[in-house]
């Protein structure tokens, strides 16, 4: 039986909540169960498996990403959407970084189709469309910009850049120029 309260959906936002605390690797059904002070058994009722757990855990974060980035890209082109694809994912990964890891988790096909990602794509290619880039070099330009943000991001949550000047921001921000003026000269094959 059910217990009272305990819904997939209210252990998915606690999940999310817990990654955010412990890091994403150290998320379990045990580990939730222990939060609502129940046993691991009464769980299994919403969630099949720690990895079950995991994956509500991403299809949440790509969702909640997926609306930060389209509220933060309204009305903006060029660079200006650009940065503001940019800013909303680092934000989101200093925000959350839990979530942002669980962002990362390869899903299977049937839960990467019914995500998000589908969103992201759709909003990275949006950007690019202001470029001016054709196949195949858009696709090249989506992995590049995705390896880009994503890299940076991770490096900086890992201390790897608070050892020296400049800052972070002041770095962040000439990624992008150079990420913008590349774009806009993009080499020919």
């Amino acid at each position: 039986m059910a217990r009272a309260g305990l819904t997939a959906e209210r252990l998915t936002q606690a999940g999310a909540e817990l990654a955010d605390e412990v890091g994403f690797d150290k998320v379990t059904v045990a580990a939730l169960a222990r939060q609502f002070g129940v046993k691991d058994a009464s769980l299994y009722s919403h969630l099949k498996s720690s990895q079950d757990l995991k994956t509500r855990i991403a299809l949440l974060a790509l969702a909640e990403l997926a609306d930060r980035v389209s509220a933060a890209l309204a009305g903006r082109a060029g660079k200006d959407a650009l940065e503001a694809f940019a800013n909303a994912y680092r934000d989101y990964a200093r925000e959350h970084p839990g979530r942002y890891a669980a962002a990362q988790l390869r899903l299977d096909p049937d839960a990467a189709a019914a995500s998000a990602g589908g969103r992201h794509a759709q909003m990275t290619r949006a950007i690019l469309r202001g470029y001016d880039l054709t196949e195949p070099d858009q696709t090249h330009a989506v992995r590049l910009l995705g390896s880009v943000f994503h890299g940076y991001i991770s490096l900086e949550s890992g201390g790897s850049f608070s050892h020296s000047a400049p800052g972070t921001q002041e770095t962040w921000s000439r990624v992008l120029d150079a990420l913008d003026a590349l774009l806009r000269n993009w080499p020919a094959a």
